[in-house]
């Protein structure tokens, strides 16, 4: 049997490798880092985490159910590619209009419109739920995940941890990147908006190629 620390460090292990490649949350986390400072975009990570920690829950407790789902879970997919090529036209039109800040930057002071910026573009993510659900099936069959309560405390709490962790790589260093590149904002809004046309034509590949099969998330 699996301790509990090891099962922990197994969910914050493949979260922060999940977390590592570029994607629009990470993008949004190091551009509002520079635009408005660490601490509105280490809320805006807080609540892209909150809600990752809860569709893996939901997956853990739900696996048959959201197996039968497979058109909602196309249905969102495709809610998300719409999602990426509309910050991609708004990072374009930025750059065109040569203004600081980019369209995407969330108005106002507060610490709490950033953490519901990032609750709300995670829960449009739901690549996230595939991706969970494909990794947790593969832990209970290697046995080292097992339905149980505390597993899955250990597990999430791993994740949770796996995704600040990377996602705060993103807001230091992407916010040293983009600084550096200031004085060229036009030339990062255009940047930002080719990487998100690139994430949204990957996952309306994957959205194309793979109709069943559990995806990574965006």
């Amino acid at each position: 049997m699996k301790s509990l620390m090891t099962i922990c460090c197994t969910g914050m292990l493949i979260s922060f490798i999940g977390t590592l490649p570029l994607g629009t949350l990470n993008v949004l986390a190091a551009q509002m880092a520079v635009d408005e400072g660490i601490s509105p975009a280490l809320w805006f990570s807080l609540g892209a985490l909150l809600v990752e920690m809860c569709y893996v829950r939901l997956s853990l407790v739900a696996m048959g159910w959201i197996r039968r789902r497979q058109k909602l879970i196309r249905a969102l997919e495709g809610l998300t590619v719409i999602t990426i090529l509309l910050l991609a036209l708004g990072s374009f039109r930025a750059a065109a209009n040569r203004g600081h800040n980019m369209v995407i930057s969330v108005v106002g002071v507060s610490p709490i419109p950033r953490l519901l910026t990032g609750i709300l573009l995670s829960a449009i993510n739901p690549l996230q739920i595939p991706f969970w659900f494909g990794w947790s099936t593969l832990l209970f069959q290697k046995g080292v995940l097992l339905p149980r309560n505390d597993h899955y405390n250990a597990y999430i709490m791993g994740i949770g941890l796996g995704t600040f962790t990377g996602q705060t790589m993103f807001i230091f260093g992407g916010h040293y990147f983009v600084k550096t590149l200031s004085m060229h904002q036009s030339l990062v809004n255009g940047l930002i908006g080719l990487v998100f046309v690139i994430t949204a034509l990957a996952q309306l590949l994957k959205l194309i190629r793979r109709p069943t099969c559990p995806g990574r998330p965006g």
